[in-house]
């Protein structure tokens, strides 16, 4: 792999992008949005003070993880030359969709996880791509 695409990469533009996507987990996951019933699913037991443990280290994982998957919507759309709002739209549609929608389904199914549960997870793995895919096409 040609590693000179990372120097044209902004990277301010990454970071911030990642954390739009890790913000938007915030919301997503709220009590008034989808945190009962992602909660009502998952059976975690919020009162219980075990499942407080580590929270900070998997939320720092989480936007690690979360600016890896902004370096790939970078790099696309470097590639790809894209510079306009409807084509991070289309792009994080797609890469949400087609990678991390399908990706956590397949696992869920075989999991035998709540149908909803990938609803709820896809769903925010997609905007949360759509997201990071429209500030990097429109903050260049």
């Amino acid at each position: 792999m040609d590693t000179q695409i990372f120097s044209q990469l902004n990277w301010l533009h990454i970071l911030v992008a990642a954390l739009a996507y890790f913000i938007l987990g915030a919301v997503w996951y709220n009590k008034a949005v989808f945190g009962k019933t992602w909660i009502k699913t998952t059976g975690v037991d919020v009162n219980n003070p075990d499942a407080k443990k580590g929270m900070i280290s998997t939320m720092i994982l989480t936007v690690l993880l979360e600016f890896v998957v902004c370096i790939g919507l970078a790099i696309l759309i470097n590639r790809l030359n894209l510079s306009v709002l409807i084509s991070g739209i289309k792009l994080g549609l797609f890469t949400g969709v087609i990678f991390s929608g399908i990706g956590i389904c397949v696992s869920y199914l075989y999991q035998m996880k709540p149908k909803v549960l990938s609803v709820i997870d896809g769903g925010y793995h997609t905007v949360g791509q759509i997201i990071a895919a429209v500030i990097l096409c429109i903050w260049q």
